[in-house]
């Protein structure tokens, strides 16, 4: 299976109710707009929400980071990426960009999204075929450079020998 390095999300536009008294995006719906672009990300993956109704497993955001580089108002269409940076049979480390369509930055997003046993819930190693997937999309993300943004306070932390995780 080949995957896009990065992911795009399809071109969409902003909801109306989304946008604040200033005239543009509610800071909280560029979090929308990642979680959407994070979803398609996942339906590539077979990890959405059809993996929750089929084996009751999902992902949880545990922390995400959001920097805001330039407005995005009424009429905007924008596109999100997605980047695996680093994953773990619990934990994907995610990097996303909120572009307009005509090409300029408008929001970055970093997020540790955790492997979920809805049965618990608790955390739980992904199933070996959806864990192979998501190598695989990791492996056409390795070929892209590390965002200079990333990693400021977000990582995938790993036991030392011996140790558990």
């Amino acid at each position: 299976m080949l995957f896009d390095a990065p992911v795009i999300a399809p071109a969409r536009g902003l909801d109306p109710a989304w946008l604040d008294y200033n005239g543009h995006l509610n800071m909280a719906y560029y979090n929308v707009v990642f979680d959407k672009a994070v979803d398609h990300a996942f339906e590539l993956l077979g990890c959405g929400a059809g993996y929750l109704a089929a084996r009751s497993m999902s992902f949880f955001t545990a922390e995400s980071h959001v920097c805001y580089l330039r407005e995005l108002k009424r009429d905007a269409l924008v596109t999100a990426s997605v980047q695996i940076l680093d994953f773990d049979a619990k934990r994907v480390h995610l990097f996303q960009e909120l572009r307009h369509v005509d090409g300029w930055l408008s929001a970055t997003s970093e997020t540790l999204a955790l492997h979920i046993d809805m049965k618990g819930p608790k955390v739980a190693p992904m199933p070996d075929d959806i864990l192979a997937k998501v190598s695989q999309m990791a492996s056409a993300h390795d070929a892209l450079p590390r965002p200079v943004q990333a990693g400021r306070s977000i990582g995938i932390k790993r036991a030392q020998p011996g140790g558990t995780d």
